[in-house]
């Protein structure tokens, strides 16, 4: 269980580490709280529905604000 928590851990570490935060902090409200949870939990379902987006949608958003897909 341990080891998988720390994959967990070490891929949000990542995607904290490659984000755009600049152009993140400098989206709608929705699209930014999305972006957030995605970096934090990883989940691109649930965040595409946050942000009111199709999955893919929100993947091209992913990859504007360089966040990696880890």
């Amino acid at each position: 269980m341990e080891f998988w928590l720390g994959l967990l851990e070490e891929a949000r570490e990542i995607r904290r580490r490659e984000a755009n935060w600049k152009y993140i902090m400098g989206l709608p409200p929705r699209q930014r709280l999305a972006l957030i949870y995605f970096i934090e939990v990883g989940d691109i379902y649930v965040a595409s529905r946050i942000a009111g987006m199709s999955v893919g949608q929100f993947d091209e958003l992913r990859r504007r604000a360089g966040v990696p897909m880890v």
